[in-house]
């Protein structure tokens, strides 16, 4: 089985519904099993500054699918909560990135793990290191990193403390 760690966001409409939404999904899908979902951050966007919060999370899973199939699953769930993709940084109803890959380097022409901008990002750290096990080089990096932000100078909020996955899905927002 692949582990596969997993970055979701959103910044339009029922934000919260947007990520359970996103989750349910990938519960729901064939070869993927959910294992941990972080507790629910608010973020202050980065690039395009115009633009409303995120809430984010970090996402553990076990598959049997290949990391391309993986992209495909989360492109499939962008897709199916209505994901349109206007500009760089822009709002969104939900983005799914694959984070990490077991402890693989996958560099093709649509996916590249190691996400490459990470390392850089509180957002994705913050959640991230709450449902790691650090096991390996990659979760132990992605530690060092985050020990030398200042997280509420990167607008990093704990909104929500996690649940288990189970109580995710299911809870009202």
């Amino acid at each position: 089985m692949n582990v596969v760690y997993l970055s979701i966001g959103t910044n339009m409409g029922e934000r919260e519904q947007n990520l359970k939404l996103a989750v349910k999904l990938l519960t729901e899908t064939d070869g993927i099993t959910v294992e941990a979902v972080s507790s629910i951050y608010e973020t202050a966007p980065v690039g395009f500054i115009d633009q409303a919060s995120f809430l984010n999370i970090a996402v553990r899973l076990k598959t049997k699918l290949s990391s391309a199939e993986m992209l495909n699953v989360c492109q499939g769930v962008e897709q199916e909560l209505g994901r349109v993709r206007e500009y760089r940084w822009g709002p969104r109803i939900i983005d799914l990135d694959i984070l990490l890959y077991n402890h693989e380097n996958i560099e093709t022409e649509s996916l590249i793990v190691p996400h490459e901008r990470m390392f850089e990002r509180a957002f994705v750290l913050v959640p991230l290191d709450e449902i790691s096990d650090q096991a390996t080089e990659q979760l132990r990096s992605a530690h060092k990193a985050l020990a030398t932000m200042d997280i509420q100078k990167e607008g990093v909020v704990q909104w929500k403390k996690a649940v288990t996955v189970e109580e995710f899905v299911r809870s009202e927002s």
